[in-house]
């Protein structure tokens, strides 16, 4: 029954998660968290930051170390399937569709219309980090974090993996 679970879990996602990885993160947050229990926040939240900071898509390397948490090996590898099995039989399907369309005012107010959902999607998911964050690890700290990042991020340009490695750096050395 666990695959079963694992299976619609990345499913859904995969099959609603309209634009990619970063849009199905609060999908799968969701199924992981709230629906079955797996995860609490906090660790969904750290392998969030850790599968940012690792090279490839997002949503695979996401699948792919829940379903090895919850089933092992074939819980991966039912997760991984279920990740990408969407796009691919919709990419095989829907291409010969969306490139005769694709001039459609149709389609391009369609994509106008998601493209503001996503980022509330996105904006609820950062606050509900930032609110684990307050609670876990304190005002002070999350302030440090939140301004170093931002700074490293804008003022200096340095690449996000790098912020992100720094971040846990500084987690495991302050607030062990």
């Amino acid at each position: 029954m666990v695959y079963i679970h694992l299976f619609i879990a990345f499913f859904i996602p995969g099959i609603v998660g309209y634009g990619g990885g970063p849009p199905s993160i609060p999908l799968v947050q969701n199924e992981v968290v709230n629906r079955y229990g797996w995860m609490t926040n906090q660790d969904f939240g750290e392998l969030v930051a850790l599968a940012n900071a690792l090279p490839g898509p997002i949503a695979t390397k996401l699948a792919g170390q829940i379903g090895y948490e919850v089933a092992g090996i074939p819980g991966a590898l039912v997760a991984l399937f279920a990740t990408v099995a969407p796009t691919v039989f919709l990419m095989i399907i829907l291409l010969n569709i969306l490139l005769k369309f694709k001039d459609s005012p149709k389609i391009k107010l369609l994509t106008k219309l998601i493209k503001p959902t996503i980022a509330i999607l996105l904006g609820i998911l950062a606050f509900e980090f930032f609110v684990t964050s307050w609670d876990g690890a304190g005002s002070v700290q999350t302030v440090i974090l939140i301004v170093a990042s931002l700074l490293l991020l804008e003022k200096f340009k340095v690449h996000p993996a790098f912020v992100i490695l720094g971040s846990l750096i500084y987690g495991a050395i302050f607030l062990s």
